[in-house]
């Protein structure tokens, strides 16, 4: 099965203590302090490795952990650095914590390597802290602790063009036909797995990169079928040509595919209705020329005449009218923004929760039944939390638990039914 999804566990190096100890030589009796300062611990780098195209890797191991600095040592010296581990992705991943499922960064335009997490500083030897009142210091700092996180992984494939429609209406087929790639194609639903990319050369330096993106039908931007595995992959795409049986093959209504398609597409995110799009009415080879004529009728009226999209009859086995759906394709394409779609970071780092950051919960002066929750540390996980997802409201809730925040506020009395205001957050309190 392709992989282009994965669930990792990575940590950076933890800073090397600094050393306590004292010069003894012979001759020396109060040589004073000169313990070493510890060695910064290992980075956790991602770099983009071109030749890879799957996450598969990462499937199989799944924890990754930086180097730890070393401690700092007798006579001023120095613990060594703890090495970086640097993970490679192929091009177009998308890194996400696995809490909130926010956006940490997107590799699709990052050609240098990218260092997610940093490791800790090394910790001052007793040597630093030496002052006119204390000439022999027994203490020294430690390094400061491992930052540790579970990211996701998620593979967005980079093409100018994304093939969709329902199974067996021959995508597999055209691309085959118009591109280098070779799918498997055979007569039963669901036969790519994978999103398959090509190139589509028409010569004198014209032409696109192409991706057949399987598994669109019904309730795919719900999780029916194998949408919700592929749909990440349109994403990227600034052209989309939608594949139909025009000669209705398994009984199915082109018209109807193309408007179910359509709006998957916009359930799975709003911005992909705005891509040009372009309609391949594919199998005309096993159509009369009645029918031919009535069907494309049809949809040049449905699609060309009310919403402006071009219709191309094609042959995907036969290559009827291919080159001209080409040619039309790549003008769009020519037109589109030339930069590829590329995610904005919606979470940074050094916000991430810092325990020591303080909070204070108490009730309302002037409001029966009100208690408040706030203070730096609340501020800071609001910034990182997506509360409007499942999965980040089970991570607030988390929270509160495992801060004591809830304990805190049986303590002050609260019952069921209160509200519990956490700055522009109001909730009501139910055990």
């Amino acid at each position: 099965m392709f992989a282009d999804r994965a669930r990792i566990f990575i940590r950076a190096g933890k800073g090397g203590d600094g050393h306590v100890s004292f010069r003894r030589e012979k001759y020396v009796p109060d040589g004073g302090p000169d313990g070493g300062d510890g060695g910064k611990g290992g980075d956790v780098i991602f770099v983009v490795d071109e030749g890879m195209n799957t996450l598969t890797n990462y499937r199989h191991v799944t924890k990754y952990r930086a180097e730890d600095g070393e401690q700092g040592g007798k006579k001023n010296c120095h613990g060594s650095n703890g090495a970086d581990i640097i993970l490679k992705v192929p091009p177009g991943t998308v890194i996400k914590d696995s809490e909130s499922g926010k956006v940490i960064l997107d590799m699709a335009y990052k050609n240098e390597p990218v260092v997610l997490l940093s490791g800790g500083r090394g910790g001052k030897g007793n040597r630093h802290y030496v002052t006119s009142t204390m000439q022999a210091p027994k203490y020294a700092q430690p390094g400061q602790p491992a930052k540790e996180m579970y990211v996701d992984l998620e593979l967005k494939c980079i093409a100018d063009v994304g093939l969709v429609g329902f199974p067996s209406v021959g995508k597999s087929t055209f691309l085959s036909r118009v591109t280098n790639a070779r799918p498997k194609i055979a007569a039963y639903h669901f036969t790519t797995l994978s999103p398959n990319l090509g190139v589509v050369d028409l010569g004198d330096k014209n032409g696109f990169v192409i991706a057949d993106i399987p598994g669109i039908i019904e309730g795919a931007s719900d999780g029916i079928g194998l949408g919700l595995e592929f749909l990440r992959h349109i994403e990227r795409t600034k052209v989309i040509i939608h594949i139909v049986d025009a000669a209705s093959t398994e009984g199915r209504d082109p018209i109807n595919d193309i408007h179910i398609i359509n709006d998957e597409l916009k359930k799975y995110n709003k911005n992909i209705e705005d891509r040009p799009q372009v309609i391949a009415a594919n199998k005309i080879d096993v159509l009369d020329d009645m029918g031919y004529e009535t069907v494309i009728e049809m949809l040049k009226e449905e699609f060309e005449d009310k919403e402006g999209i071009k219709v191309f009859p094609i042959s995907a086995v036969s290559g009827k009218g291919i080159k001209e759906l080409l040619w039309y394709v790549n003008d769009l394409v020519k037109q589109a923004p030339k930069q590829i779609v590329e995610f904005e970071p919606e979470i940074d780092l050094s916000m991430k929760d810092d325990p020591e950051l303080p909070f204070e919960v108490k009730k309302a002066e002037d409001e029966e039944g009100v208690f408040i929750v706030e203070g730096p540390r609340i501020e800071r996980m609001l910034g990182y939390t997506n509360l409007d997802s499942e999965k980040g409201f089970d991570f607030f809730q988390k929270f509160l638990k495992d801060n004591g925040i809830l304990k805190q506020l049986e303590d002050l009395g609260i019952n069921e039914g209160d509200t519990v205001r956490i700055y522009f957050l109001e909730f009501d309190y139910y055990k």
